[in-house]
This record gives C-alpha cells, sequence and structure tokens, in this order.
C-alpha cells in the first residue's frame, strides 16, 4: 500500500511540474521567434553593406575599423541563428524519440528540464549576438553615406560565379587596409626609401593569400609597372636586376628567418633608387620583421570560429539554402563538412609538418 501511494505521489508530483515547466517556456518560442527574425533583418542590412563595401575602395581608417566590427558581428549573428534552427530540429527529435521510448512523465520531465538548461545558455547567446549586431548597427549611417562616395572596384561579370575555387574569404578590413596602402601616394620629395608594410601572422592564417588576391586587383597592377617576389634568401640579388627596372615596382619579400640590419640597410639603399611611388611588402611569421616597416604593420591571426563556420557552411550548401529543406540537407551536406574539415587537416599537414590528429581533433 505505502508502495502504491508513493508511486501514485511521484506521479502527481512529476505532473504538477510539468505543468509549471510549461506554462513558464509557453512564451518563449515566441520570444525566440522574435530574436531570430530581429537577426534576420539585421544580417540583411549588414551583409548588404559589408558586401558593398567589398566592391569600394576605402581609405578612411575609422570606416576600415567599423567594417571590421560589422564583419565579425556579422559571422557571429549568422552562427548563432544557424546554432537556433538546428537546436530546434534536434530537440524536436529527441523528444520525439524520448517519448516512442519512455511514455512516462518522470522521463519526458527530465528530457524537458534538460532542453531547458541547455536553451537559457542560448537564449543568453542569442541576446548576445543581437545586441552586438544593434551596436554594430548604430551609427551604421554615416559609413553607407561615405561608402558610397568611395570609388568602385572595377569586377568583371560573373567572376564570383564561375572561379568559385579561387577566392579569399573574410579579411575585409585587413583587404581595404592593403589596397590603400599600395594605391595612396604619399611619397614626399626627394630621395626617400619607399615606403614598407610588413604584413605579420602565424602559419596558415592567409599572409601569401591576402597578398595574392590583392596584388591580381585591376588597379594594383596597372598601378606598378612590375612586381617582384623575393625570399629573404635572395634578398640582395634584386641587385644585380636594379639597371633594367624601371617605373613604379611593387616588391613582395617573404622572410622564414630573420635577416640583419646590415643586409637590410643594404637593400634599403638601393631601394632608394627605385621609382617614386614604389612599394615593398614583408611576409612573415616573426613580429621581429616588423621592425623594418615604415607604417603599422597588418598582423593576421587564425579566423574565428564563427567564420570558419560560415565558410564550411557556403562551400557544403553552395547556392542551397539550407533553412528551405532542414531535414533533408542538414545531414548530408554535414557529411561533407567533415570530409572538407579531414581535407584540410590533412593539406595542412603536408604543407606545414603539423601533426594530422591533433589537426583533425581540433577542427572536427
Amino acid at each position: 500500500m505505502e508502495v502504491a501511494m508513493s508511486a501514485v505521489a511521484g506521479e502527481l508530483v512529476s505532473r504538477f511540474i510539468s505543468v509549471l515547466l510549461n506554462k513558464y517556456n509557453s512564451n518563449r518560442p515566441q520570444l525566440e521567434e522574435q530574436v531570430e527574425e530581429r537577426l534576420q533583418q539585421l544580417l540583411m542590412r549588414v551583409c548588404t553593406i559589408v558586401e558593398e563595401a567589398d566592391t569600394r575602395y576605402i581609405t578612411n581608417t575609422g570606416m576600415m575599423m567599423q567594417l571590421k566590427t560589422l564583419s565579425e558581428a556579422m559571422y557571429r549573428a549568422y552562427s548563432v541563428l544557424d546554432s537556433s534552427r538546428y537546436r530546434v530540429l534536434q530537440d524536436g527529435a529527441s523528444f520525439d524519440k524520448v517519448s516512442s521510448n519512455n511514455s512516462s512523465s518522470i522521463s519526458l520531465y527530465l528530457a524537458k528540464r534538460s532542453r531547458t538548461t541547455a536553451d537559457k545558455a542560448k537564449n543568453l547567446e542569442s541576446h548576445g549576438a543581437l545586441e552586438s549586431l544593434e551596436t554594430a548597427v548604430a551609427n551604421i549611417a554615416e559609413f553607407v553615406v561615405l561608402l558610397g562616395g568611395c570609388e568602385r572596384m572595377y569586377r568583371r561579370p560573373y567572376d564570383v560565379y564561375l572561379y568559385t575555387d579561387n577566392f579569399m574569404f573574410g579579411r575585409h578590413a585587413e583587404k581595404q587596409r592593403l589596397l590603400s596602402f599600395l594605391l595612396q601616394h604619399s611619397d614626399p620629395p626627394g630621395d626617400y626609401a619607399p615606403a614598407v608594410l610588413p604584413i605579420i601572422g602565424g602559419g596558415a592564417t592567409g599572409k601569401k593569400t591576402l597578398v595574392a588576391h590583392v596584388c591580381g586587383n585591376e588597379k594594383v597592377r596597372s598601378h606598378f609597372s612590375s612586381i617582384l617576389h623575393l625570399n629573404g634568401d635572395t634578398l640582395l640579388s634584386i641587385l644585380d636586376h636594379g639597371r633594367t627596372m624601371e617605373g613604379m615596382i611593387l616588391v613582395v619579400i617573404e622572410f622564414s628567418s630573420d635577416v640583419g640590419d646590415a643586409e637590410w640597410k643594404k637593400f634599403d639603399s638601393f631601394a632608394v633608387t627605385m621609382g617614386r611611388g614604389s612599394k615593398i611588402l614583408i611576409i612573415s611569421r616573426l613580429k621581429r620583421l616588423a621592425r623594418f616597416g615604415s607604417v603599422k604593420p597588418i598582423f593576421l591571426s587564425v579566423l574565428s570560429y564563427d567564420e570558419l563556420r560560415y565558410l564550411f557552411k557556403i562551400l557544403a550548401f553552395g547556392s542551397i539554402d539550407p533553412a528551405e529543406h532542414p531535414r533533408t540537407t542538414v545531414p548530408e551536406y554535414a557529411e561533407e563538412v567533415v570530409k572538407l574539415a579531414k581535407q584540410l587537416a590533412e593539406v595542412m599537414s603536408e604543407n606545414l609538418g603539423l601533426d594530422k590528429d591533433y589537426l583533425k581533433k581540433s577542427i572536427l
């Protein structure tokens, strides 16, 4: 009799708690939908502005900083929005599984409670992303007005669609900073050495990719009479070609090790003889080489998790909108993303000599 009373009491308590949880959470789906809708509205606006900024030549330092803030908030919001959509599908599937396997109210209560705890953390993340995006958009009107006065880049039709395997992802502000440095005319009169911009970053951070992308710009290619690529070991070999070099020259030097001040001074004495408007780029992992720069260096770090997640989604889904076919496309393309991550780990292992297993664990 006592056992039966205890079971009945436990059942009543669990049902009572379940009713309270249902009442407490009754308004939460609506609030989440409002947050997601607001995120989508802001993302549409911010994404349009970032894409437009990528087609302009920005020379204002403040605009570059604002562009960096906008892009970071955009990728974070995309990550949170995707996680929220996936969580809805995952919660529905797991709850249905619990309901079908064990219909007891205690099991349902435990499933709801665990889901509620996870939802609290995700809601805080969603509100944080929304607040960050709203802050970035708060003073965007001035940015848009100034952006309209920036010169538009020349682009051939359908380049983005035809050459999707040869594009640079992200680095919006860094690209604009490098373009501005290469195209500006600020050389003082007299015999002065060309301006030097160091680009410093760890392995596989995209230093050479950034330089190659900017050097492929039509305006940059027409601005310089020639682009010369050197490495630290052959730094002084440029002295053998000095007499044949005329006009504005862009010299790109990649250093794998430090170089002595005496050797750089010898190179610098030759650089004075290059045509006015010539520029020098230093590419290296070593922060010590930033001492040779005449302007503030560009420091590159590894892309953030939100940026990498967005990149993998673009590579996996392509032009398909995952929101339109969530149940059919998510499993299929999740496997594709895993394959891409494994291939990336293998490429980094072969080219950089890093441990393959460690890379796979870090990426996956």
